[in-house]
């Protein structure tokens, strides 16, 4: 199953040409998750990101418009 991941930065910052491209690559709507805070949370501490990672099953392929989105902050 295809899942993708948008994140911004802040509710000012709009995630619609991320959800867009990731529903042109075949990311069902109903399976993008999203986080709308800093990147200097760590992925594990960002709600979407735990939502995604507790969903994902090891056949499904996981969409990102950046991977630095997917990363976790390194300091």
């Amino acid at each position: 199953m295809k899942l993708g991941y948008a994140r911004v930065s802040t509710t000012d910052q709009d995630a619609r040409m991320q959800i867009d491209a990731l529903v042109h690559a075949g990311v069902k709507p109903d399976k993008i998750f999203m986080d709308e805070l800093s990147g200097a949370k760590e992925a594990k501490e960002r709600p979407g990101m735990k939502a995604l990672m507790e969903y994902a099953r090891e056949d499904d392929d996981v969409y990102s418009v950046s991977y630095t989105h997917l990363r976790a902050h390194e300091t």
